[in-house]
Order: C-alpha cells, then structure tokens, then sequence
C-alpha cells in the first residue's frame, strides 16, 4: 500500500472516529460532544481562525512551514507549502475589505508572505535572510498596512500588495541592554528583535501598535512598545516587570505568547502575556493599558518540562475568566494577582497552540507536542468539555506510534540474538530513573545480561563548602552554583556519595559544573574514585563550555588532575557540553591533552544540546573525537528541553518520548556507551533497555562502523569569530548584514540570531549532513555517509607528541587507503601545508563533489527521510539501523538502501522477519512512522 493512500485511509479513519459520525457542522458544536478533532496528517504548530465571506474557518501551520485551510467540519480546504522553511507566526485579517480574510507568514527564510483565502500566494517580501519572526496588520485612516519584524532589528511597513513603506531602526528606541560574558562578544546595546507585534483597537476605532521587543530569547523578557501607525517613535515604553510595591518576588521569564483581550467587556484592551520557560517559572501576564499595571498569575503543580503558557478569555457561569494552557493541563482562574485559586484541569498530552475563535468563543488547540497530528476545537459552553479534555487521547500520528512500537515490542518479545553476531560494546545508563513497576525489568536485565549497565545516579542538593582562599583564579574562587547549597564537610559529602555505591555496579554524579566546577574539593573526588574500589565512577560536569583564559587555569588546576588521577581506576569524566565544544573550542590550545589522546580512557565527550541548532554538527565532532582516538568512547543526552532551539518559543512537554527513542537509536548503534536519560515516560522508553539487553540494537565499536565518509573535515585552530557565534545561542540581535554578506563561513547561523533559518549553500550542515535549516537535526540524513569533523591528520595543523593512532588506524580496514582529509577552521578552508586558503563559498564544491564520490566506495548507503547507520557484525554480516528521522514531526518515509561493490545473499528485517529483494542494486524498506528497524545484511562472502 502506497504512502499516499496510508494517510488517507489514517485520516479517513481517524475523522470517523473523532466526529463519532455525527453533525457535518462541528462548528456549531450541536452535538453532544465538547471536543471535536479533525485529522490533518501533520504536525500542527500554529492554529489561527479566518473570515471568508461571514463563515469561519481554520487556518494551520505545520511544522515544516506548510499552510492549511480546514473547514470545521474536518476538510482540507487548500495547502500551501510556502518556502518549506518554518513560519514563526501567522496573521489572519482582511486587508482589501472584501470579506474575505488574507493570510500573513513570518517565514524563517526572511520573507513575509500573503496569502488569499483560498490559499494562493498573492505576494512575498525580503529584505535579507534574517528570519522575521512577527506579522501584523494595522489601520490608519481606512488604508492598512501590513507590519512586519524579526532577527534584523527592523521594523517594516508595507503596503496591501507587499511594498515596503517605510522601515524603522529599532536603534532609534530600544531600552534593551546587554551584559557581557566572560569569554563572549558583548551584545548591542539599545537594539532589539520584533518577539511581537499585534494591535490594538481603541476605543475611538483608531489602531495602536504594540511591538515586545527583546535581546535576549531566554533572559530577557523585553519591553513593550507603543507606536501610533507610521510614526517612527513609540508614545510608550514599558519594560515588563514586577511593580516593586507587590510583595513576594517573582521570576519573570520571557514572553512566548502575546494576545489583545478585553478581559471585562469595558472597551479598553489588555494585553495578555503567557512565559516560555520550565514549567516551575511558567507566569500568565495581564496588562492594563488603561491602568498601566501589570496583575501575574503563577501556573504551578506541573510536571517537569518546558512550555509556553497559552492563554485566552473564556465565559463561564456568565463570568469572564481566564484559561491558560500550560503543560498538559488547562488552569481556569479570574483576573488578580499570583495568588489567584484555579481549576486545574489534568490530561495527558501538550498541545502546541491555543487560540479562541472569535465568531463562536470555542477553543482550538494545535496539534499535541509529542508529534501529534489533529487540530482540536473545545465547545467550552458545553458543560462535558473539561470532562472530555481530561479524557482526551489525539490519534493520527499518535496512535500511529504506539501501535508502530508495540509492534517492535512484540517482534522483541521473540527475538534472540543470532550466534554470527559479535559481542556489542557495554551501554551505561547513567541517570536512568526506574520507577517502581519497572524495577523488576530492569533486574531481570541485569541479571541475564551484561549490558545495559544501570548505575545509581546521584542527584545532590547539597554540596562541599571549603575553603578557596587559596584558589588563585578569582572566577572559581567566587563562583557558586545558585541550585545547590554549600553546607557539607569533605566527609559528610564522602559518606553521601560513597554509600550509593553499596549494591551497584556503579555511580553517577555531578561533581561540578560550569557554573562552579569546584562543587566538591578535588582531594574530596578523589577519595571517592578510591572508595569505589573499582566500581565504575562518572563524574559528570555539565556545561563547561568555555573559551576564556579562565579555561587555561581550570583545566590545568583540575581537569587534568582529576584525569591523571583517575587513570586505570574504571573512572569516566563525563564532559556534558554544549554548543560548538566539540567542533571547535576543544581545538583550542587548552585542551590539547584531551585531543592527544592522554587521557582516552577517562574523558567522555557528550553535549548539551538546549538552544543550540548545531546537532548535526555535534554528532560529526563527537564522533570524528571519538574515530580520531583522542577519547574511547562518546556519550549523549535525551531531556524535555531538546526540543528548545528557540527559547522564547519553548515547547518541550512531550509525554510520549518517541523522539528520545529514535535518538538513543541513532546514538547508540553509532557506538555512544554513556547516556544521560530524562526519560518522561519510562514505561514507553524502556524498549530501548531490551534492544540493547537483547543484541538487537547493536552498539558497535569504531573500527566495525562502515557508515562513515571516507571524507573527514578537520578543524585546526579555530576562527575566533565562528567560536563566539556557536557560543551566542541566546542573543538574538548579532546579525549584521554587511559581515554576512561579505564574510562567508564553512559553518555558520549558530547564533541565536537564526533559528529555523535556512542554512548557506557552502555550509557543512547542507552539503555533508543534508539538511537545510537550524533547527532540531537531532536525526540527519548523513545519505553518503557520516562526514567526521576530526582533528587534523597530517601536514602543518597536525598535532604534534600526541598518544593516539592515526585515524585510519582507528578505524575499519576498509577505510585504510581511502581517507581524504579537508582542514578548516570554521571559516574558510586550507591546504595542509598552510600555504592555501580557499574561501568557503568556492571550495565546498570540491569537497561536496568529493563526499558524493567517495560515497560509491561504502558498501551500503541509504536515502530518504531517514537516519541509518552500518555497522560490521561479523565478517559476512552487516547491521543497518535505519531510523524515522523527523525528530518531533514523525512521518512514515521510505528508505533507499544502495550496494556498492558487494554481493548480497539475504537481508531480513532481524525483529519482523521481513526478507527484502534487490534489485538493481537497491532496496526499497518502508519505515513505519515514529519507527526504526534494524536489518541484517547477509553477504556472499566476508568482507
């Protein structure tokens, strides 16, 4: 059955199901249910309603920036794929007074685009690549205006059919200021980004704009400005803070929902504003312009995660309250202050969007977080509608999920390993939290199996107060960590620490992180290495990016003692870092130790991965370190704010962690050992324990992997300017058009001026790793193979005296006499004796067209929507995992898998028994949406 004809009949069915076959006028909501889904076969990020000649109408945005028209009733009216790039935000209203409302996108390619009510593309506008990332209409004198801004601190103007009118610098008003970093280029000051812009009606029918601008997408929550239409200076500025005369202090997060309501029917507006943070810091806003006040409501009593506090008007019992969506659950509650009681309404599922539709006040809710693919309407004047939402379970892709792994499940149950297959390397779980009705599972696999290995992970509140007076680095003299306290002596820590050893294999803890690497005195550590008499120790220190001269003394005061030490004691330091760590800042001079090779055996690279938009990128680092032989092996990290590449939009509440499956996967049969887990849902999750109990997931060591390129990219010293920008994901005003424009860059976007933009021609995300965006590439395609970022083999940037074996000693024979190496330094590209330098928007064809190339000499290679991986099994047998690769946007997809140079005998599927036949020298293999399968490849003869 063909994919097309799949999703119709799973739309088809999933419609009869939701409508129960009732009314064909769901909008009206004259039937006995209170919530309504309608199947739409993607995953919904954005739901807006528009007007087409007096009836409503939904208007939906996916998440790869697709457009859709849905009747109330459940059909798709038009598509429009747009750009394929993602739109930020979506703007409905009727702009030649026609009666029927046009459609404006904020795209991520730099463009706004219009649309008509049947979903045509009447114009576009772009003044650069910068993302715009907020779209208004505004009018003034009976004439409209489309208003538009984003990441080039621009404001602009434009008329009805996409001309600029004119253009605002937001130098000529912002308040915003910056702080520096030690380490990091300092921002501008007075500079902002459009977070919003939306308008105001007064109540004289004359038009406000509002625009929330900002610096900063994680901290700093902005000001809001207020224009009159076309004038070039706000009449208004106001920072969004706590009045200082209210007592009790409240963290103020930014703003990743803004709504104009009128609370209690007066006329006047108030500007509503719902937090993108934790869901511990989540605060609905209320602001008076009449009364110029701001009133906080706290969302509390949610689970762990990250989300945007959604929120909109409601009546109820005749009385007009305030519902916000937050986590998977609905709080309803009146205007007042933080202390205000609610109604706290708990389902099962995060919903990406909230908004009211204004011709019948029902609530419409986007698709669920965790790849969900319906739009649900809520009748909130039908009394069953908190009842239902309690109730509610989306299907689409949802059930498609689950029924896809409990049929994995299912196949495992019957599995066992065959006798070819080599021993696969040993997986440490290292936070892995078992909840009680696991605990026997995960006996029954420790018992009958040799890996996984569950340590007991230590999560310490308190931690060792000692005397730093004799630290010679005022950084870490004074540096603490604010979530932990300093009350414990050395011994009261050891004894906290090293009793968590009795029982176990191993322990796992933070001893220390970037914020104060010097949580315990290193003696402290010390002893506890040597309590654990053998047992495997992780010392996790998070977050130690770092490229300052503090770096110089840390690692010299303690990470490398710490490693001398531990050396040869079944000690890992796990180096859990972030943004361009380990494709870059670790080619810096300070952690030549680690790139030799000295300490191989300790040092585990893992990242980080909150905010940045790099991942494609940190899988070639990490494991171009770990194939290279500086480390022997390379960790990961699966946590609800993965999904944050944009911090003032953070949805990050999935309650089923299919995609943290599918990175595990990935991660793992590409040989990573040590994973830092935040599981969400374990019971889902922990078929990831028994794929690797059984041997069906293999976890290969590098000299078996034959999915790498035979082209690596080496990074020499890097480019000052690449490691600032990879290290500003949270600033969002560093574009500067004129350096883009004249300074092309081998990997660039990384700052937090681009998020979702398209990545340049000449970038190594497109041409190496095959994707097109910044965003979310947890799963690349990779489709001629992992192109490694490694250190530099040969020629003037080798390292010199370094411990470790050349690469292709490192890794499988078959890559021995075919390595072609290419050296940058993030910016532009050179010759091994240094004598060259190439420009990267020019030399890129040379190594694209060589990876191409050099992909013909793989034995397998796969396309399509899917991430894969080879490993070598045994001599005439290889294990390709291929993957689903749309990380939280799931889709069905077909894998193209190629041999090259190879006879084949048989390929099954190792869990279905599925056997495949090929033809032409390919194979076709349908991967179930959400899903992955691992296929053994049987050969004619060893290879």
């Amino acid at each position: 059955m063909n994919k097309i004809l799949k999703k119709s009949l799973l739309i088809a069915v999933t419609l009869l199901v939701s409508f129960n076959c009732s009314s064909n006028k769901p909008n009206t909501m004259k039937d006995d249910k209170a919530i309504v889904s309608i199947e739409t076969g993607l995953t919904i990020l954005k739901v807006r309603t528009a007007i087409n000649k007096g009836s409503s109408y939904i208007v939906a945005n996916s998440y790869e920036g697709t457009l859709l028209g849905v009747s109330f009733d459940g059909k798709i009216l038009w598509k429009n794929a747009l750009s394929g790039f993602m739109n930020h935000d979506v703007w409905i209203r009727d702009l030649d007074n026609d009666g029927k409302d046009e459609i404006l996108a904020a795209n991520a390619d730099g463009n706004i685009y219009c649309l008509n009510a049947e979903g045509k593309l009447l114009w576009s506008f772009k003044k650069n690549d910068a993302p715009m990332f907020a779209v208004t209409a505004i009018k003034k004198d009976n004439k409209m205006y489309v208003v538009a801004g984003g990441f080039d601190k621009k404001i602009y103007y434009l008329d009805t059919k996409g001309k600029e009118v004119k253009e605002i610098e937001t130098s000529t008003f912002s308040i915003e200021k910056s702080y520096k970093k030690v380490g990091q280029k300092r921002a501008p000051n007075n500079v902002s980004m459009t977070n919003f812009i939306r308008v105001v009606e007064n109540k004289d029918q004359t038009e406000t704009l509002v625009v929330l601008g900002t610096n900063n997408h994680m901290q700093n929550v902005g000001t809001l400005y207020f224009f009159n239409p076309l004038e070039n200076l706000p009449f208004k500025k106001k920072p969004i803070q706590q009045d200082k005369s209210v007592k009790g202090k409240l963290r103020i997060r930014p703003i990743g929902d803004l709504k104009i309501v009128d609370y209690d029917n007066d006329g006047e507006k108030e500007i509503l504003l719902g937090a993108s943070a934790h869901v511990n810091d989540l605060l609905v806003t209320l602001y008076s312009i009449k009364e110029d006040t701001f009133t906080f409501h706290k969302l509390d009593k949610i689970s762990f995660g990250y989300d945007i506090a959604h929120s909109e008007v409601i009546k109820q019992n005749g009385k007009d309250i305030l519902l916000s969506r937050a986590g998977s659950q609905i709080h309803l509650y009146e205007k007042g202050n933080y202390k205000t009681s609610v109604e706290r309404l708990v389902s099962t599922y995060a919903y990406n969007d909230l908004w009211k539709d204004p011709t019948t006040n029902n609530i419409i809710l986007a698709s669920s977080q965790s790849g969900g693919s319906q739009i649900h309407i809520i009748n909130t004047e039908n009394k069953n509608w908190k009842k239902e939402f309690k109730n509610l379970h989306p299907l689409g892709k949802i059930a498609s999920i689950l029924a896809n792994t409990k049929s994995i499940r299912n196949n495992l149950d019957q599995f066992q390993k065959p006798d070819y297959q080599e021993k696969s390397q040993p997986v440490y779980f290292m936070t892995e939290k078992v909840p009680d009705n696991l605990i026997g599972l995960k006996n029954k696999i420790s018992k009958n199996y040799e890996s996984p290995i569950f340590l007991n992970s230590l999560h310490m509140r308190e931690v060792e107060n000692w005397d730093r007076s004799q630290v010679t680095n005022e950084k870490y003299k004074n540096s603490r960590d604010r979530r932990k306290k300093y009350t414990l002596t050395s011994d009261e820590a050891l004894t906290q620490i090293t009793n968590q050893f009795k029982g176990e294999p191993g322990i796992a803890y933070w001893a220390g992180h970037g914020n104060d690497p010097y949580m315990f005195h290193i003696n402290t550590t010390k002893k506890v290495v040597d309590m654990a008499n053998g047992k495997k120790t992780v010392l996790i220190y998070p977050e130690m990016e770092d490229h300052s001269d503090n770096l110089n003394f840390l690692v010299d005061d303690l990470v490398y003692p710490l490693a001398k030490y531990v050396q040869g004691k079944n000690t890992n330091i796990f180096l859990r870092s972030k943004h361009v760590s380990w494709l870059g800042s670790n080619y810096n001079k300070p952690w030549s130790r680690l790139m030799s090779g000295e300490f191989a055996d300790v040092f585990v690279p893992s990242m980080e991965e909150t905010t940045d938009k790099s991942m494609e990128l940190s899988l070639a680092g990490r494991t171009g370190m770990w194939a290279s032989g500086a480390v022997n092996s390379w960790g990961t990290r699966s946590v609800p704010d993965n999904t944050a590449f944009d911090r003032s939009r953070q949805l990050g509440y999935q309650r089923l962690p299919n995609h943290f499956l599918r990175m595990l996967i990935f991660h793992t049969s590409y040989g990573a050992q040590y994973i830092n887990n935040f599981a969400v849902d374990q019971d889902y999750l922990s078929v990831y324990w028994e794929l690797i109990a059984k041997g069906a997931l293999y976890v290969p060591k590098r000299n078996e992997i034959l999915s790498f390129s035979p082209v690596h990219v080496s990074m020499k010293e890097p480019d000052h300017h690449y490691i600032d920008e990879g290290s500003n994901v949270k600033w969002s005003i560093f574009y500067d058009e004129e350096f883009e424009n004249n300074n092309p860059y081998a990997i660039s976007r990384l700052s937090g001026s681009w998020p979702g933009a398209a990545v340049t021609e000449w970038d190594f995300s497109r041409y190496a790793a095959g994707v097109k965006e910044r965003r979310l590439n947890f799963l690349a395609p990779y489709e001629n193979g992992l192109v490694l970022i490694t250190p530099p083999q040969k020629g003037v940037f080798a390292q010199k005296n370094v411990v470790r074996k050349s690469l292709s000693e490192n890794l499988h024979p078959f890559y021995k006499n075919i390595l072609k190496e290419y050296i940058t330094d993030g910016h532009n590209y050179y010759s091994a004796d240094g004598k060259e330098t190439y420009k990267a928007n020019e030399y890129y064809k040379i190594i694209e067209k060589e990876i191409k190339e050099s992909a013909k000499k793989l034995p397998v290679t796969v396309s399509g929507d899917v991430a894969w991986v080879v490993a070598q099994t045994s001599p005439k047998h290889l294990r390709l995992t291929i993957l689903d690769n749309g990380y939280i946007n799931p889709e069905e997809s077909t894998a193209i898998v190629s041999f090259n140079n190879i006879k084949i005998k048989k390929i099954t599927d190792i869990l279905s028994e599925e056997a495949f036949k090929v033809e032409n020298s390919s194979v076709k293999i349908n991967i179930p949406l959400g899903a992955f399968r691992f296929i053994d490849i049987e050969l004619e003869k060893a290879f």
